[in-house]
């Protein structure tokens, strides 16, 4: 019997075809750490060209593509996003800017004809990406949004399991998951830059990992907590970090959605505990368990854990770890959204989708700013 419960998950072949008659020209505005990745990524695709870099800071981008290898003769430089988009003729652009930013690059570049793959989180505010998902619609053109841990082989199990109907209906969700000290720096931790902390950060991806494996139901109601007590704080925290630190470094919710589905959110930059716990899908013939992480941006933290009654009897299944992606969770998050523009498929990560998960941060931001439960209300776009 357990074998025949295990037989249902093993992994899905995927065969990678790839055009590289033409080369697709790329474009990445922002050229900080998350950058990085997507060049390495696009470094091992033949069919793909970065043929222009722009970047706030003069002369960054420059030395982003000399510490890239790449021929800088070939590549033009800006400092405006505007700028580069206004001047180049290009096939997709990844928007790598810091979360303030994100959703008036990207509907520029949606305005202008490019497609986009936008780094999480989507945007700052509901309102934002509200804005984005109507600037899509308009432009036509593919959005993606870059949540890396869909593509992880794991990941998929989660949402193998929920439809295979093994947990029956779905009731209950615990998203546990975060650091006990992990504050990042940089543009991060002050609200004129990131808009908002941990909530945003690595929530994000805890939000989507559920989401996803559930079918993305609507939100519709959230109490929201958020605190500070250990960025600000220079014993936790490097002091002149600590002097600048205006954002959130924990945060929680209870959100109600639809289908009578419920989410505990827990996520932390910093706290006193190794984890605030692993994450729990509970439905009425069974239960999953997923071992925690201090991210949540690619696999889960060990075996899975299903829990079945078989023949009266309560068992626990522990699930194999599927292998690793062999190019990197970024280069599958790259490659699904060229060949999403390349050959007219739909987005990889949809906003249509990930528009629940910003309502949902949002509604946990504002709700956490009124000290009551608020109602989730998603504009018509």
């Amino acid at each position: 019997m357990i074998d025949k419960v295990l037989s249902q998950f093993t992994p899905e072949k995927v065969e990678e075809e790839v055009n590289v008659d033409k080369k697709f020209r790329y474009g990445i505005i922002g050229t900080g750490w998350i950058a990085e990745a997507h060049a390495d990524a696009l470094n091992l695709m033949d069919d793909v060209e970065v043929v222009a870099l722009a970047d706030l800071v003069p002369g960054k981008a420059e030395t982003f593509a000399k510490n890239m290898g790449w021929d800088v003769s070939k590549i033009h430089f800006y400092t405006s996003h505007k700028d580069l988009i206004d001047n180049e003729e290009l096939d997709g652009v990844s928007v790598c800017t810091y979360n303030a930013t994100h959703a008036e690059c990207t509907i520029y570049a949606l305005e202008h004809g490019v497609n986009v793959l936008l780094e999480k989180p989507f945007t700052v505010t509901l309102e934002e990406a509200v804005a984005v998902c109507k600037a899509e619609k308009k432009s036509g053109k593919v959005l993606s949004i870059g949540i890396q841990p869909r593509m992880d082989n794991n990941m998929k199990e989660i949402k193998r399991i929920v439809e295979s109907g093994e947990l029956g209906k779905v009731y209950y969700i615990r998203i546990g998951g975060g650091r006990r000290r992990g504050i990042p720096n940089s543009t991060f931790i002050e609200k004129r830059t990131a808009g908002i902390g941990a909530l945003g950060d690595i929530g994000v991806y805890a939000l989507d990992m559920v989401l996803n494996a559930i079918g993305n139901p609507k939100p519709l109601t959230v109490s929201g907590y958020k605190s500070a007590f250990f960025g600000p704080n220079p014993k936790y925290n490097n002091p002149e970090d600590a002097k600048r630190f205006d954002v959130d470094d924990f945060a929680a919710g209870f959100i109600r959605l639809e289908g009578g589905v419920v989410i505990d959110f827990i996520t932390s930059w910093a706290c006193h505990i190794n984890t605030p716990g692993d994450t729990i899908i509970l439905g009425t013939e069974g239960a999953l368990r997923i071992p925690s992480t201090d991210c949540w941006n690619g696999a889960p933290g060990g075996q899975m854990t299903l829990y079945k009654d078989i023949a009266g009897l309560q068992t626990e299944v522990k699930l194999p770890l599927l292998p690793d992606r062999p190019k990197g969770l970024f280069y599958e998050k790259c490659r699904s959204f060229i060949d999403a523009c390349r050959y007219n498929l739909p987005s990889p990560v949809p906003s249509s989708q990930i528009i629940y998960n910003q309502a949902i941060i949002d509604g946990i931001a504002r709700s956490a700013d009124l000290g009551k439960e608020i109602d989730i209300v998603i504009p018509e776009i």
